[in-house]
Order: C-alpha cells, then sequence, then structure tokens
C-alpha cells in the first residue's frame, strides 16, 4: 500500500483499518443478536423449545458445511468481494426476518429459510475476514488485538441488546438494527482501498482450488497439528462446558448469577486481546498455549463447589488466556501463510475447529447422564489442560516464530 503524503501510514488504525473495523464491529454485533432474538422471538410467539433449536440448527449448519466453498470463492474472487455480497445477502434476509416478526409467523419454514440464507452468508465472510487484516494493518497482532476485543465487547453487548428489546416486544426492530449494521458493513468494505490482492491463477476448477488449499494445509505441521488438537479439546472440554455448567449454576446459584459468571469471561476475553496488542512473543504459539493454561480453573471451581465470586474470577483468568491465545492464533496463521492462499486454509481451519463444537455439545446431556455431572467437568479440566500442554510438547507449534511487522 502507498504511503499519504504526510508520512508512514498509522502501524494498525490506518485508513484502511478503521473502516474495517468499524464493519467487521458492526457485523459482529449482527451476529451476536441474531440467536438471542430468533429464539427469544419464537417462543414469546408461542412457540415451543424444538423451534427455537431447530431455527439454530438452520443458521449454523449451513455456515459448518459452506465455509470451505467460502474460501474458495474468496481467493478467486477476492476476500472484499465475497464479503459484501455477504453483507448484501444479510442486509436483505434481515430485512425480511424484521417483516417476518413485525407481522408475525404465520410458516415457520419461511423462518428457516431466512436463516439458511443468513448462515451462508456468513460462510462466505468468514474466511476473508481473517485474510483482510494482514492487508489493512502493518501491526497485524495489534490489529487482531483491537479486533479480539471489539469481538469480546459484541458478544457481551449483543445478546443483552437484544434480550432487552424481545423482552419489550420488538424482536422486528433487533433485525431492523441488524440490518442496518450489515449495511454499514458493507459500506464500509466497499470503501476499502486495498490495492493489488493475492490470487490462484486464474482457469483452476473450485475443486482444485479446494485440493490445493488442502495440500498446503496438511504441508505445515504445526498448523494441522494445532487443529487436530483442537478438535478434541473442542467436543471434550469446550463444547460440553456450557449446557454442563448451566446444569449446576443454575440451579445452586441462580440465572442473574450464571449471567455474571459469563459476563466475567467476556470481560477477560477484553483483557486478552488487549494485553495482546503490546504484547508480542518471539513465539507466539508457545506464549497463547501457556495463556491457555487458564481455561481448567472454572470447571474445576465448579466441581469443588466454588463461590460465585471466584467462579466469576476464575472466568476472568481463562477469558484472558482465550483472547490472548486468539491472538496469537490468527496472527500466526495471516503472517505465515501466502496471500492467495489464506482465505481456503482460514477456511479449513474453521471447519476443523469450530465446527467440531456443535458435537461435544450435543454429547454434553448423554455423557452427564451417563457418568454423572463432576465426571464431564473432570474430563474437561483433564483435557483443557493436555491440550495447552499438547501445544508446548510438539516442536512445530512451541518453536514456531514470530513474523515481523511490516515497516
Amino acid at each position: 500500500m502507498r504511503e499519504p503524503a504526510g508520512g508512514p501510514e498509522p502501524a494498525i488504525w490506518s485508513r484502511n483499518f478503521t473502516y474495517y473495523f468499524v464493519g467487521r464491529s458492526a457485523g459482529l454485533l449482527s451476529w451476536a443478536m441474531l440467536p438471542v432474538a430468533v429464539a427469544a422471538g419464537l417462543l414469546i410467539e408461542g412457540y415451543g423449545l424444538d423451534a427455537a433449536g431447530y431455527s439454530m440448527a438452520f443458521l449454523v449448519a449451513p455456515f459448518a458445511g459452506l465455509v470451505l466453498f467460502g474460501g474458495v470463492l474468496a481467493d478467486r474472487f477476492t476476500a472484499r468481494r465475497m464479503m459484501i455480497v455477504a453483507d448484501l445477502a444479510n442486509l436483505a434476509a434481515h430485512v425480511l426476518l424484521a417483516l417476518l416478526f413485525l407481522h408475525g409467523i404465520d410458516h415457520l419454514w419461511q423462518l428457516y429459510g431466512l436463516l439458511v440464507v443468513a448462515g451462508t452468508a456468513n460462510a462466505l465472510f468468514q474466511p476473508g475476514a481473517a485474510s483482510t487484516v494482514p492487508l489493512v494493518s502493518r501491526d497485524v497482532q495489534g490489529a487482531n488485538g483491537v479486533l479480539r476485543t471489539s469481538e469480546a465487547i459484541t458478544g457481551l453487548g449483543g445478546p443483552a441488546l437484544a434480550g432487552t428489546l424481545v423482552g419489550f416486544g420488538s424482536t422486528g426492530w433487533v433485525m431492523v438494527i441488524s440490518a442496518v449494521a450489515y449495511g454499514t458493513s458493507a459500506v464500509c468494505l466497499f470503501a476499502l482501498r486495498l490495492g493489488v490482492v493475492p490470487a490462484p491463477p486464474a482457469g483452476a476448477s473450485m475443486w482444485r482450488n479446494l485440493a490445493v488449499g488442502w495440500r498446503e494445509f496438511r504441508s505445515r505441521s504445526w498448523l494441522w497439528g494445532v487443529i487436530v488438537i483442537w478438535m478434541f479439546y473442542a467436543v471434550l472440554a469446550w463444547g460440553p462446558q456450557l449446557s454442563v455448567a448451566a446444569g449446576v449454576v443454575v440451579p445452586e446459584h441462580g440465572a442473574r448469577s450464571f449471567g455474571l459468571i459469563n459476563a466475567a469471561l467476556g470481560a477477560g476475553t477484553v483483557i486478552g486481546g488487549l494485553l495482546a496488542i503490546r504484547y508480542k512473543p518471539g513465539r507466539p504459539l508457545a506464549a497463547g498455549a501457556v495463556a491457555m493454561m487458564a481455561y481448567p480453573l472454572y470447571p474445576l471451581g465448579i466441581v469443588l463447589g466454588w463461590p460465585v465470586w471466584m467462579l466469576a474470577a476464575a472466568q476472568v483468568a481463562v477469558g484472558t488466556g482465550i483472547g490472548v491465545w486468539g491472538v496469537m492464533w490468527a496472527t500466526s496463521v495471516q503472517t505465515q501463510v501466502p496471500g492467495e492462499m489464506l482465505n481456503r486454509i482460514h477456511a479449513y481451519e474453521v471447519a476443523g475447529s469450530v465446527g467440531m463444537y456443535p458435537i461435544g455439545s450435543a454429547l454434553a446431556g448423554p455423557a452427564v447422564g451417563a457418568f454423572g455431572t463432576d465426571a464431564v467437568l473432570l474430563v474437561g479440566v483433564v483435557v483443557s489442560f493436555l491440550t495447552a500442554s499438547a501445544f508446548l510438547a510438539a516442536r512445530p507449534i512451541r518453536s514456531l516464530r514470530r513474523v515481523p511487522d511490516r515497516l
């Protein structure tokens, strides 16, 4: 990118990054509001928990199933174009969702169809969300720290805002706000000036591009090593924890205390993101793995019967560790992988890691029924500790060096 006449652009807050930050934050806020608004809106309109559960399936399944193709399309047509298309699709879907909730839902298939559109749009958007960061900021890690902080704040504020509006009978207006946010994101992305964007050779088929992406993914042992380890963590620790913890904390301490504990997790993630803006270790994945050692504190505290304030404190520590790890991981992928491969690599990363979370969540209930709550939580304690230990024990992960910032 060309330097402005007044001197070099800021390391983080360049013109491009400012536009990207505003657009990305708007999209994250909308995505955080949607599940709460839809589930609560359905229950208020008299539909049962089964309808709310199906709605989340129609939202998440297209994302998990199509994100790989989103990576290929982003490489073929540029991430910026695909993200704008995704934002416009989400804008249209949320306008129709607003009309649906404002006038009353007569047929659930209409809602499910619009949620499929929203999930598909996010599958098209997500790969480019990672690959754009190195193009808009010279300090990639600092930019990821800012974005992680924004993600944590919107993750806290979005559900709270959606729940408040739905409580006043305004589910439709949540969708209006989301539509405006996606429109804002599209405008900000359109305003980006990225210059020449790396792209794969022209003429190759989509399946060929997927195969090349897989070969590149497989050739980096530190990359696939983290994903394989994370898959076990997602199924055995991360996935079951929310519902299992709720089953213990809510009956003993109440729903408000459970909300406070989860808010503490978000606050910790903000702290971790802020720390990662400045903390730049030579071996980022090793540093992130050490930070992840805090994760077992929360499930262990539940098993030991800690009071609410101690569980909240544990969640602050957990969130801080997750925030630091997330920035170190995202920065490593974005700086170590060639730009023309980054969208596809990120798509494989998301499919292999985030895609395992629903499996762990679905297995939580049967596992508790078979082995008991404490056993499931203790398995999470052990697996999360072994996850961080495995990151440190694997030499390609532990020894990966940080790529210096662009001058």
